[in-house]
């Protein structure tokens, strides 16, 4: 079973929060305030945070530019995973992903199951790897960003989780990019 191992230092990661939405406000970011929240307790570093509209192109257009910044290790972005017309976040993601990491799907349904049954069903959350920097798209809901945080997200973004996370492959990330 995974675990923390106390004998290592803890490494802050940088993340970016990037909210998709037609009709808020940070003022009214419930969602993007609750990741925020988890991330600082945590220790990491709030690199930037945005709101976007749900529009595929500016979604992708601002993960690009937030994966090719040296300051940002993580974008969260939360918003925009349904299945209406207007949501288009997975699509974004998928513009900008070198690799996706299909588990991050399975494993945020499994979590989903236990909280909300079969509904889980109706997110698209995923999560991929793009110019060195990780990418996670969350459903808009305070509930799935508290899930997603605090089920998965905390253990892989500690150096410290056994029997590994995914800050401890950030080096490994974009290594086929390097000359041999």
């Amino acid at each position: 079973m995974s675990r923390i191992d106390e004998s290592k230092e803890f490494i802050p990661v940088r993340i970016a929060v990037l909210t998709v939405s037609d009709t808020r406000g940070l003022d009214q970011d419930r969602s993007g305030d609750t990741l925020v929240g988890r991330i600082e307790a945590a220790g990491h570093v709030l690199a930037d945070r945005k709101i976007i509209r749900d529009e595929r192109d500016e979604i992708a257009d601002q993960l690009r530019a937030w994966t090719l910044d040296p300051d940002i290790d993580v974008i969260i972005s939360t918003g925009g995973t349904g299945l209406t017309g207007r949501d288009v976040s997975v699509e974004a993601h998928r513009d900008v992903y070198e690799k996706e990491i299909e588990a991050f799907g399975t494993v945020f349904t499994i979590v989903s199951m236990n909280k909300i049954g079969t509904s889980a069903v109706q997110s698209r959350a995923t999560g991929g790897v793009a110019n060195g920097t990780y990418l996670f798209a969350l459903p808009g809901s305070t509930g799935a960003c508290k899930d997603a945080w605090d089920e998965i997200l905390q253990y892989q973004l500690d150096y410290r989780h056994l029997p590994c996370n995914f800050v401890e492959i950030f080096p490994r990330l974009d290594e086929h990019k390097r000359r041999k």
